[in-house]
C-alpha cells in the first residue's frame, strides 16, 4: 500500500494520530485533549485514533494548553474507502 492511500484511508474525521500523555496526566491527541473517563476505558496510550467531533475544552485548568477538547472518538479505521 502506498503512503497516499494509507493516508487517505486514515482522514475520516476530524484528526488522526496516536494518544499521548503529558506531564499532568492529561490524555492528548495532537493539539487535542481527549476525555480521561474514555480513554481509560476504551483505550491505551499509543492507540492510533480518529477524532470524530470537538468542542471547546471547558476546564480552566487545561485550557490554555488544549483549547480543543474531544469525547467522540475511536481506534483509527484501517479499511480503504469505497
Amino acid at each position: 500500500m502506498t503512503k497516499g492511500a494509507e493516508e487517505r484511508m486514515l482522514q475520516k474525521g476530524v484528526y488522526t494520530g496516536t494518544i499521548e500523555k503529558d506531564e499532568n496526566n492529561n490524555f492528548f491527541c495532537g493539539e487535542f485533549l481527549l476525555d480521561y473517563k474514555m480513554v481509560m476505558a476504551k483505550h491505551v496510550v499509543g492507540d492510533m485514533i480518529t477524532i470524530k467531533t470537538i468542542i471547546e475544552n471547558p476546564s480552566d485548568i487545561s485550557h490554555n494548553k488544549y483549547p480543543k477538547k474531544s469525547k467522540n472518538f475511536d481506534k483509527a479505521n484501517n479499511k480503504p474507502q469505497q
